[in-house]
């Protein structure tokens, strides 16, 4: 995913607390949002006021808290895990299950962004005329 998607989906996505986030997403958000936090408070700095790092950091708490959630999920944890914020160390924890791979199946949250779910066998079609069958040629009217 690249830096502009990612962006754009997490602004998109920026009150969807279900689903999942793949790695890339929530660190090029996470970079995205750095970047405007200090180009805020350079322009705060410049002008005198705080104005400007206030309505960034109003303006990015939703969409980061969400992609955060979303990232939990992706590796199947439940989003009450982001209370570790709160707790000493909690963040070291969190950054540590932000850094770790998508669980590669679909779990509680959702399909996985990352891995595609492989592709079902294919089946026989049915032929104009043809009774109904159905897999191994069992007659579905039985």
């Amino acid at each position: 995913m690249s830096f502009v998607e990612a962006v754009s989906v997490c602004l998109s996505k920026y009150v969807t607390f279900s689903g999942r986030a793949r790695r890339s997403e929530y660190w090029w958000f996470a970079l995205m949002a750095a970047g405007v936090n200090v180009i805020a408070a350079i322009v705060d700095n410049v002008a005198g006021s705080s104005i400007f790092a206030i309505v960034a950091g109003l303006a990015l708490v939703l969409p980061g808290l969400a992609v955060s959630i979303r990232r939990l999920h992706d590796t199947n944890r439940s989003g009450w895990w982001y209370l570790l914020i709160f707790v000493p160390f909690g963040a070291i924890a969190l950054t540590v299950f932000y850094f770790q791979d998508s669980e590669p199946a679909a779990n509680t949250y959702g399909p996985s962004p990352h891995y595609p779910p492989p592709h079902p066998a294919p089946t026989r079609p049915l032929h104009v005329g043809q009774r109904g069958t159905w897999k191994g040629g069992r007659d579905s009217r039985r």
